[in-house]
């Protein structure tokens, strides 16, 4: 008997835990939710992590998600996998992350397009498929323009585009993509006429800018700058609000004549709706320490990048502010798609 009367108590002890989750699961059951993602917050990560770029390696966003992950994986004792799969102005990666599991081991990096993607296209996903984790950058961008270009500054492009209407021409890597619609707005705000042309990534931008074949583009600093010091590019100004670190000589569109033309892209993480707040917030408070490393910053600054550290909060008010941008500019501009 002395023997029964000690185990008593864990049966006891046992029954109450066996009573308390059921009524959990039967809690959950009622509001028609999973107690997967509840578990998995517990031992998270227990498991390699993806994060899925919408773009071709070596691209802005593949850049600056490469440089965090790396530093978050020891972070987390975990290995991260990231994985490229773009196509269709990134909606092809985007439409892959809404529909996975939301238990914390998948998640997007992505930039503006993909906001922009729901005032231009018929997708297969909705906003409220994936939920903003955090900004990881800011990606402010260069007016470059042609070098037989007749011009040295932003007040010289607008006058010229008003003494030869329909003449200049506007470059972006994709229909939707925010240079595309950083271009329309300069062209509204001055009151202009300019010509966008979509092409398929930086590369033949590039080509064809330097060939005179194209007149302008909004483009992150990497890449054209060098052509810029060769006096084979021009950089008429940069849309940030305060002048880049390492070419103080190139004023802002502020500066140039445009008040209140302070736009760019920015990278940030997504994840798919009902991923557990708490791994949530562990992303975020993570990415936000990893990007005030001074090294981490310097490698962004080389890249073109600003580095932005911040909450979930301050994410989903960004994305909410530049997605009604974006719809007044394409409904301004006329902006379809095929």
């Amino acid at each position: 008997m002395a023997q029964a009367s000690k185990l008593q108590p864990r049966h006891a002890a046992a029954h109450r835990r066996m009573a308390l989750k059921t009524l959990l699961l039967s809690a959950l059951a009622a509001a028609g939710l999973s107690a997967g993602p509840v578990q998995a917050a517990d031992d998270w990560p227990n498991k390699p992590i993806k994060i899925i770029v919408p773009y071709t390696p070596g691209g802005s966003t593949d850049i600056v998600t490469r440089i965090v992950m790396e530093k978050l994986g020891p972070r987390l004792k975990q290995t991260i996998i990231v994985e490229n799969r773009p196509g269709a102005n990134s909606s092809v990666g985007s439409a892959i992350a809404a529909k996975s599991d939301p238990d914390g081991y998948t998640f997007l990096s992505m930039l503006p397009a993909y906001i922009i993607n729901f005032h231009l296209y018929k997708l297969t996903y909705k906003p409220a498929d994936l939920t903003p984790v955090v900004q990881m950058a800011d990606l402010p961008l260069f007016l470059f323009v042609a070098e037989d270009l007749p011009v040295k500054s932003v007040a010289d492009l607008v006058a010229y585009a008003r003494k030869n209407p329909d003449k200049l021409t506007y470059a972006s890597s994709g229909n939707g993509s925010s240079a595309h619609l950083t271009g329309a707005d300069f062209a509204l705000q001055n009151k202009i006429t300019m010509t966008h042309v979509a092409y398929k990534g930086s590369a033949p931008i590039l080509t064809d800018l330097l060939g005179g074949r194209v007149s302008m583009v909004f483009d992150p600093i990497l890449v054209p700058m060098q052509y810029v010091k060769q006096n084979r590019l021009k950089a008429l100004a940069f849309t940030g609000k305060e002048r880049w670190p390492t070419e103080p000589g190139i004023p802002t569109m502020e500066e140039a004549g445009m008040p209140g033309f302070v736009t760019g892209s920015w990278a940030g993480l997504m994840a798919p709706a009902g991923t557990p707040q708490p791994i949530i917030e562990r992303m975020a408070r993570e990415i936000s320490e990893i990007v005030k490393e001074p090294d981490v910053k310097q490698k962004f600054v080389d890249a073109g990048f600003l580095p932005v550290s911040g909450t979930t909060a301050q994410f989903a008010e960004l994305m909410k502010k530049d997605s009604a941008r974006y719809a007044e500019i394409i409904k301004q501009a006329g902006i379809t798609v095929n």
